[in-house]
């Protein structure tokens, strides 16, 4: 189950259950379970940004830093950090709900490369865009 909590300036955040038959043997959120939900998060959020049709072409800095109950709610954070052309740089945080907005290490989070595509499946160029800068550096 997934509710969206906001979407916009390139940041898209939702709320998704870490059922139960996502965790393993001892009760914690499966590692290719999280990757799923991460990759939800970049592919959602980058396709809002763009207005384009997506596809994954990249995903690294894969980090497990604390374990995600299985069974909980767990708050899922996107934001593009980077635009080119017709890619896109998303990094995406999960932690549990409720996990305290003091705490700011995600539990687990990614980096994502996500190219917007044309009907055919190429690169297609992103309408409106800086190149190669970072969005916190396009104000103005």
């Amino acid at each position: 189950m997934t509710a969206t909590i906001t979407s916009g300036d390139g940041q898209t955040r939702f709320r998704e259950v870490a059922s139960a038959e996502h965790g393993n043997h001892r009760g914690i959120l499966d590692g290719a379970a999280a990757l799923r939900t991460m990759a939800k998060a970049a592919l959602a959020c980058a396709a809002r940004h763009s207005g384009c049709e997506v596809t994954m072409a990249k995903a690294d800095s894969i980090e497990f830093v604390r374990t995600i109950p299985a069974g909980c709610t767990m708050d899922v954070r996107a934001q593009i950090v980077f635009q080119g052309l017709s890619s896109m740089t998303v990094i995406v945080e999960l932690a549990p709900d409720g996990a305290g907005e003091n705490e700011q290490a995600a539990y687990i989070s990614g980096r994502f490369m996500v190219v917007a595509v044309d009907a055919d499946g190429l690169p297609a160029r992103i309408k409106d865009t800086t190149l190669s800068r970072p969005l916190q550096d396009r104000a103005g």
